[in-house]
């Protein structure tokens, strides 16, 4: 195992992945993210649409595209597909999901109503069934993600340059040491077995150890935050009589 915090073992248990390569060789988790498109042009590219498992009439998988339905695969009425996208055996893509390429979507994972995936990765189990926005994430094996939780990937103050046009990139600190993740898009990373309650918002550079829980409508800001552990909100409320 890689000592480094932020090594992908540390996140995610890889063995008998199908797409374990894309962690490979990288120091960093986040370094899969740049890597997604090409690795999915390399493993799906060129052989447009197919479908294995079952599209259901009123699903739109877009013409040209690179789209794999898997074995055991569904996809509902509703559900918009683009490529390049790997919809894993046995996942769901249910009724009013959109996901927008550069797609991995692991086996039995689900992607649920009004839920929208892009430049994302989903581990085997991982669940974003409701409501959910996941955005240059990834999800690590049964994951779940609370109704409405958002997977924030984009900072308010990341300006374009007027010269060059590029935002500025996401950095991360960790025990006195600064990290340029060289992303100008960052959603979450969350370990095997994270869970959010409904209505939270990880904020871009979230990254969580597995099997840590996050309590309905908690904010996170950015940074790392250690396995096995309960991160909660702490609300006062005031009960008066109504007069």
């Amino acid at each position: 195992m890689n000592e480094h915090p932020f090594a992908p073992d540390h996140f995610f248990d890889l063995d008998d992945l199908v797409f374990a390569d894309l962690f490979a060789d990288i120091t960093f988790v986040w370094e899969a993210l740049p890597r997604l498109h090409d690795f999915l042009l390399a493993w799906i590219g060129g052989r447009g649409i197919q479908v294995q498992g079952r599209v259901a009439a009123g699903a739109f998988l877009a013409s040209g595209e690179d789209i794999v339905i898997a074995p055991g695969a569904v996809v509902e009425p509703g559900a918009y597909i683009t490529g390049p996208a790997w919809i894993g055996p046995g996942a769901q893509v249910r009724h009013g999901a959109y996901i927008r390429g550069d797609a991995i979507i692991g086996p039995g994972s689900v992607v649920g109503h009004a839920t929208e995936v892009k430049h994302s990765i989903l581990l085997p189990g991982a669940h974003a069934p409701h409501f959910n926005y996941v955005g240059d994430s990834i999800l690590g094996r049964g994951v779940n993600l609370g109704a409405g939780t958002k997977l924030s990937n984009l900072t308010v103050v990341s300006v374009k340059d007027p010269v060059t046009g590029r935002r500025p990139t996401l950095k991360l600190s960790y025990q006195g040491e600064t990290y340029d993740t060289g992303l100008a898009k960052l959603g979450a990373i969350l370990g095997d077995g994270v869970q959010t309650g409904c209505n939270s918002v990880l904020n871009p550079g979230v990254l969580v150890g597995p099997r840590t829980l996050i309590y309905a409508n908690a904010s996170l800001p950015k940074g790392y935050y250690g396995p096995d552990q309960i991160l909660k909100l702490r609300q006062t409320f005031e009960s008066a009589r109504r007069r």
